[in-house]
């Protein structure tokens, strides 16, 4: 199917552009969207004749849209959930959690603009992309811990495994200083 975008699609094309694509895209999100028009020889025509508004528009969300990158982008938030001791989370974060992140802190983002290119299932510090604007991108991080202490540890350049390395190392280490004292203690006593 022809369709005539009216804004600017992601590996699509830009507004006015007529472009070909598959039936189902174009009923199921491309027109219920209004990211399109069929290309028909009417459409063509009212495009023509609202190609200014639509350009003032889409210019008039874009600088809206840059305004709130400015203040967005690299931003850092924590989301606390549970974990395993290795890291693992015992589930995942979604976009509905990051966007009620990032409105507890002020932004007001759907989940649908966040971008993330595979599940979040670690503790950790995770950069994550937001799309504003079919031209505006953002990229905040979210700090996914199972406290806030432990959210401010991470945020230091901590690791949680390397917290637990150090943890593991120091108790290996009072264990052989216990056993080295024990050991120095029967060769002292007197043989009878």
């Amino acid at each position: 199917m022809q369709v005539i975008l009216l804004e600017r699609v992601a590996k699509l094309g830009q507004m006015g552009d007529v472009v070909k694509v598959r039936d189902g895209y174009a009923r199921n999100f491309l027109l219920p969207q209004g990211k399109a028009l069929r290309a028909s020889e009417s459409n063509l025509k009212a495009f023509e004749s609202q190609k200014a508004q639509l350009e003032a528009r889409n210019l008039e969300t874009r600088k809206e849209a840059e305004a709130l990158a400015v203040k967005l982008d690299g931003t850092n938030h924590v989301v606390i959930r549970s974990a395993s001791e290795a890291g693992a989370l015992y589930g995942s974060v979604t976009p509905r959690d990051i966007a009620d992140a990032l409105l507890e802190a002020g932004f007001s983002v759907e989940r649908k603009q966040i971008v993330l290119n595979a599940p979040i299932k670690t503790l950790g510090l995770h950069a994550v992309g937001v799309t504003l604007h079919p031209e505006v991108d953002a990229t905040v991080t979210i700090n996914v811990a199972r406290s806030s202490e432990e959210a401010e540890l991470q945020a230091s350049g901590k690791s949680i495994q390397d917290l637990a390395a150090e943890e593991e190392a120091a108790a290996e280490f009072e264990i052989a200083e216990l056993f080295e004292d024990i050991g120095g203690a029967a060769s002292e006593e007197p043989q009878l």
